[in-house]
Parts: structure tokens; sequence; C-alpha cells
């Protein structure tokens, strides 16, 4: 029976991943649902003492991992293409920014476009900062860059980085355990390897899991807005299952047919509501705004950086820093691999550049109206907002677009870019999954692609009826803590392969010790070494 199904589902040359990763988020949803307040207390518990014992180890490492991007970027393997030499990117730099939008942060942007920054203005997590002040609101629109801003697609950036390296230019199959080939050897193709791939599969069923939840939480509100729909486990429930139909249909279609043109399509509306606001609000404050929310980003960036509450202690970094890390690390393995498919034949610094540049731009423009113009609302027109969003952080979007013109054709439109967020999210994922769980050489098959995407919804709405927010924010805090380990030895791993791929050796050279070791006062000889060794591939002049 367990052959016969591997060989329906097209799985027979990876059981073990497959069969592991589906088997876990299984027995998950089975015992999740009957038993959900001991599963919420349970992985309450495991949140406690993660982010008591490892919190500051999130912060560090991404910080470090940053740090590390901006490095490469700028040294002598920056020129060292994601491909071979020979080969040009595929996709234009439009259709790729629109593309990393939507598969990356688009769901995140509009959920807390506004939700964090009036959060944070109207509780600010430093204590000699007064509530709902400008003191508070220019705080407020640091943290939220800081959380949105470099560090989140830092974290996107490094696998994607490391992923297409590894698969277009050394010719590895394209999963998260090839990345460490150059520490394990062949032991990727073993279980250690099998293991890495299983926590990148369970990772991106929770992570993905996680946004599909919160979008519902959105989406109930706002039909309860628009329709009366009425709040509570049974809407979002019918939510959930109308996303994941909705997202099935679209994987069967595939990259360039459903994910590329829901991909455009979402963007625009999202720009069109962007220019709504900062021509129908106060457009010189936005627009003044933003630009001293870039100096201000920088300025407190450092700081921020590595901010880990040691001081003040408290339950902040929980629930927003910690937390959002733990979910971002989450979405790396699926949002890696689907970035990579798309950067093929970028160079290093061109994909570092625009995977860490064009969404840092756009994150400070969107944040900087929504969250500015919200801000505005408080100060300048008496409107308390805050008090809703303190309440249900879902409902602050549609809360904010009653104050302004063409209120319900803007949040008809809010409602249909979530949905299409949701929607590319739930259907790359299932791609990238596939991607994961099946051989390189065969053929990727809709029954497998609808399974993963109908567990995702299993699972987002599990996670919903056990305890909604708070539990989303829980089961991601610790299961995000072992990718977060991975990404920092990723980053050591890809180190030593451009090392080697810049001096002319192969990967093997390096397992196998005929490689010399990474000197990182960069005195290796190029001269000698050129003699000795045939002209090094990544090398451009």
């Amino acid at each position: 029976m367990f052959d016969r199904l591997a060989r329906v589902l097209n799985v027979e040359a990876i059981p073990v991943v497959f069969f592991v990763s589906a088997g876990l988020a299984v027995l998950f949803v089975a015992f999740a649902l009957p038993f959900s307040d001991a599963f919420a207390a349970f992985f309450g518990l495991l949140t406690d003492f993660t982010v008591a014992y490892f919190g500051w180890f999130y912060i560090l490492s991404v910080t470090g991992l940053l740090l590390f991007l901006i490095w490469v970027a700028l040294s002598r393997y920056g020129n060292i293409r994601l491909s071979q030499d020979h080969e040009r990117p595929e996709y234009g730099t439009w259709t790729w920014f629109t593309m990393l939008f939507a598969a990356g942060i688009g769901t995140i942007l509009m959920f807390w476009g506004v939700a964090e920054p009036i959060s944070h203005f109207a509780s600010p997590p430093f204590a000699d900062v007064e509530p709902k002040s400008p003191e508070s609101a220019e705080l407020a629109m640091q943290i939220a860059l800081y959380h949105f801003g470099l560090h989140t697609w830092t974290i996107f950036t490094l696998p994607a980085l490391a992923i297409g390296y590894f698969t277009y230019r050394q010719g590895l199959p394209m999963r998260i355990s090839s990345l460490f080939y150059t520490v394990l050897g062949r032991r990727i193709y073993g279980p250690i390897g099998w293991t890495i791939d299983i926590i990148a599969v369970l990772g991106t069923l929770f992570g993905v899991a996680v946004s599909v939840g919160l979008g519902t939480l959105q989406l109930n509100s706002g039909l309860a807005h628009l329709l009366d729909v009425p709040l509570g486990d049974l809407s979002r429930t019918l939510i959930v299952l109308t996303i994941t139909v909705v997202a099935t249909i679209s994987v069967v279609l595939g990259l360039d047919r459903g994910i590329k043109r829901l991909s455009q399509f979402n963007i625009s509306i999202a720009l069109f509501i962007l220019l709504f606001i900062w021509i129908s609000g106060p457009t010189l404050f936005l627009t003044s705004g933003t630009v001293e929310n870039i100096g201000n980003y920088l300025d407190a960036l450092p700081r921020l950086a590595f901010w880990t509450d040691a001081f003040q202690g408290g339950d902040w970094q929980r629930s927003w820093t910690v937390f959002y890390w733990a979910w971002t690390i989450s979405w790396a393995p699926y949002v890696g691999i689907f970035i990579a498919r798309i950067s093929k034949g970028r160079t290093i610094r061109q994909f570092v550049g625009g995977a860490l540049g064009a969404p840092l731009l756009f994150t400070v423009i969107w944040f900087s109206v929504f969250g500015l113009a919200a801000v505005d609302l408080e100060l300048s027109r008496g409107v308390d907002l805050s008090t809703a969003v303190q309440s249900d952080v879902s409902v602050a979007l549609f809360r904010f677009l009653e104050q302004f013109p063409l209120a319900t054709l803007t949040s008809v439109l809010s409602v249909v870019i979530i949905i299409v967020f949701l929607t590319t999210s739930a259907d790359s994922a299932a791609l990238v999954i596939d991607q994961l769980t099946r051989r390189d050489d065969q053929p990727s098959r809709t029954a497998q692609r609808a399974f993963w995407t109908i567990l995702l919804g299993l699972i987002a709405a599990t996670l919903l009826l056990g305890g909604g927010l708070g539990a989303l924010q829980n089961v991601i805090t610790t299961l995000g803590f072992p990718f977060c380990l991975l990404l920092v030895f990723m980053a050591v791993a890809l180190t030593r392969a451009l090392h080697a791929d810049y001096l002319g050796y192969s990967l093997d050279d390096l397992v196998e010790g005929r490689a010399p070791a990474i000197d990182p006062m960069g005195a290796d000889s190029e001269s000698v070494m050129e003699k000795e060794r045939p002209v090094p591939r990544g090398r451009h002049e």
C-alpha cells in the first residue's frame, strides 16, 4: 500500500521526505483538532522557553546574515553568476520584482501596513516615549520599517542566493539539503539530507499556513464590514476552504500562467490603492514623511538590529520581533526556492542588490503612506483608530479605509488583493514543496501539488480553530528555530563554495580537501593560483 501510494503521487524516488513530512503534518492536524487547548498550552510553553533562552539568537543571527549578504555582494565573489557564465536572466526586471513582491511579503504588507505603526504609536515599547505623540509616531515607523525592511528580505535572499548558486551553477538538486554539500558531501543524499529537507517542508507548510491564517482573520473582518458576514470559526473555516480551492486551481496552471499573471495583476491594484491614499490623504505630509522615514530608519537601524530588550524585559520581543523573524524564517525555504527559480542568470551582486533594494524601497513607501496616513488621522483629525486596532488588529486596514473617499470600492479591492496574495502564497508553496519531495527528472503531477495545497489549508484552519492569532504566533516561533540554525550554517557552506569556485576548484575538490582554505585577509596569491589552476570560472574581468 505504501509503495502503491508513492507511485500514484509520483514520489517513489524520495518516499522518506514525502511521507515523513506529510505524516507529521497530518498527525498535527489529527491531534490538534480534538485537543486544541492542550496543543495551545504545549506550544505556549515551548515559545516561552524559546524566547527566553534563544530570542537573542534570532536577533543576532538575522543581523549577522544581513552583514554577510552585503559583504558577499561587494566582495570579489559578486560577479559570479547564479548560472553558467554565458546565461542571462530569464525574466525582465519588472516581472521579476512583481513576482518577488507577491510571493514574499504581499500578504504581510496588507495585514500590517496600518496595524503595526498604529500599534506602536498607541503603545510604544520604550517607557520614555509618550503614547500617541509625535515621538511615538516616529518610533512606530522606525520599528515597522525595521521589521519589514532589510532584515526580512535578508531571510529570503540568503537561501535564494544559495539555492540559485548550487542549483544553476553547480548542478545540484533544487533542495535545501543541497546547500550543505560543501559540509556534508554525499551525505546530503542520506538521512541527514532528508532531515534537512523535512525541516524545510514543515517550515514551509506551517509558515504559509500562518500567513493564510492571518489573511483569513483580515478577510473575515473585511467581509463583516462590507457584507455583515459574521465573525467566528465557521466564517473563517469557509474562507480557508475557498482560498484552498482557488489555490489548488491556480497551482495547476503553473509558474508562468498562474503565479506570474496573478502577481502582476495584484501589484497593479495595490499600487492603485497606494496612490489613491497618497492623493486623497495629506499628500504633503505623506511625501515629506516618506523622505524623513528613510533617514530615521537608517539612523535607528544599528540600535534596533541588536536590541534584545535585555534591560527592560517583558513580552514585547516575543510578540513582535522574535515572532516576525521566526515567521519569516519559516517562509525561507519556500520563498528561497521560488526566488531562485525566477532569478537564474543574475550575478550575485545584481541579485543581492535587487532582492534587498527594490523590496526595501517599496516597503518604505508602503508603510510611509499607510502608516503616516493612519497616524495623521489620530494626531490631526481626532479619529480613534488605535482602540479598534488594539482590540483586533485584523480590522485595522478596513477601519482605516473608512476615513477616506470611496471606502467601499477600496475595501472591496483590498479584499481582492488579500485573496490573490493568499492564493499566490499557497500555490507557490505547493510548487516548492512538490519540488522538495520528488526526483528532479520526474515531472510534477497535479495530484501531489493539490495534496500539499489541501494540507496547507487544513493546517491553517487547525491553527485558527485552536487559538487564533495567539496559536499562530506560538507555533511559528517554536518551529522557526531549527531553520534559523540552518541559515547560519548555510552562509558558511556558501562562502566555502564561492571561494573554491573563484579559484577554479570544483565542489568535489573542496569536499575532498584539494581546495585551499578561505583566507579572510585575501592573502592567497592569484598569480600563483592562475599558474597552478585553470582560469577561475567565477571571475569576470
